[in-house]
């Protein structure tokens, strides 16, 4: 039955969650910010992804710059303990600034201003460098009290429906601790890099640790999970940090999980995550329904050991095609069923 609405309380809602977040209004100019990233005073938090534009899009950026068009607001977040400005959102707009006016970026072929195209900042008339130097640029500097969680739903909610950060940069940068090293440790081993093939765009994103993030989250009992599985990521990773901040070898026996479970498919799965020997990219359902259901497996039978052949058998049936089809793949049964019949066919062919 549907609850009836409560404009009470929904007010009472909104006047708290509104003072979450405090914010001041300034104006920098492209001079300033270049100055500031330069000589380090300004931070570029870890969830922030991997300088990643493709000089395509830093002209096309410096363009409408040149064309004084509307830029979208920077976001930072000052740092009670230095009173340095965290980059919330722009990193990649302040870093091809600051590239262009160290005379390192090459302006590409432009649609407007196609006469500026193969410009150096240096190669402008002095009175245009000038110009360019001393426009502002508008942003929103963050309280400092703004807490972890507020932040990180800022920078989601600021990068929706544009080429903004994914879920694990997010929860890399709001959650900082043991949990966050463990995943970024892992993600760099090489058998698991060896078995998640992908592109340098995925990878600089951070894929890898969302997958590794993935394998731990997903595999148990999912309680209190919901098919927006980034909350759920989300608060499993805050409850790990604070786990393994208690006990530090937890730490140890999830990475001796993890590597065992990976030595295994790398062995004993033909085509490690990929759909076939040609494949050149990672399925998310295949990788979750691979990595979780042997590393169950592996839980039950620590000694489990199986043919090559059966193996292959198991991951070129219809059914496993039909289980890891993408749609509705975050629905809480899919997930537990996929990952279910990697472990029960593995447990089932085992050899005596």
């Amino acid at each position: 039955m549907t609850e009836p609405l409560d404009p009470d309380a929904a007010e009472a809602q909104i006047s708290v969650q509104s003072k979450r977040i405090g914010y001041t209004i300034i104006e920098y100019t492209i001079e300033y910010l270049a100055n500031k990233l330069r000589e380090g005073e300004f931070y570029i938090p870890e969830y922030q992804r991997a300088y990643v534009w493709e000089p395509e899009r830093k002209s096309r950026f410096i363009e409408s710059v040149l064309l004084n068009l509307p830029i979208p607001l920077l976001f930072f977040w000052e740092n009670e303990s230095d009173g340095k400005l965290e980059i919330v959102d722009g990193s990649q707009r302040i870093r091809t600034i600051e590239e262009f006016l160290d005379n390192q970026l090459i302006l590409g072929d432009l649609e407007t201003l196609d006469k500026v195209s193969g410009f150096r900042f240096g190669d402008l008339k002095e009175s245009r460098q000038r110009k360019l130097k001393n426009k502002a640029i508008r942003g929103v500097v963050l309280d400092e009290k703004a807490d972890d969680q507020a932040r990180a739903d800022l920078f989601d909610r600021i990068n929706t429906g544009s080429k903004g950060a994914n879920p694990a940069e997010i929860r890399r940068g709001a959650l900082p601790g043991p949990f966050t090293k463990l995943v970024s440790d892992l993600a760099k081993m090489k058998v698991f890099r060896d078995l998640t093939p992908m592109s340098e765009m995925q990878a600089n994103s951070r894929i890898r640790e969302e997958l590794v993030t993935r394998f731990f989250a997903l595999s148990g009992d999912l309680q209190g999970y919901h098919d927006r599985v980034a909350d759920y990521l989300f608060d499993y990773s805050k409850d790990m940090t604070q786990k393994i901040k208690s006990d530090p070898d937890l730490a140890t026996s999830m990475k001796e999980e993890f590597s065992a479970t990976m030595e295994f498919i790398a062995e004993n799965f033909p085509y490690g995550f990929k759909r076939n020997q040609r494949g050149k990219a990672t399925p998310k359902t295949r990788y979750e329904a691979i990595a979780i259901g042997t590393k169950q497996a592996l839980a039950e039978a620590p000694d489990l050991r199986i043919d090559k052949s059966a193996v292959e058998e198991l991951i070129t049936s219809s059914k496993f095609a039909d289980i890891t089809r993408a749609d509705g793949g975050n629905a809480k049964l899919r997930v537990q069923g996929r990952a279910a019949y990697i472990k029960n066919g593995l447990l089932e062919r085992r050899k005596s």
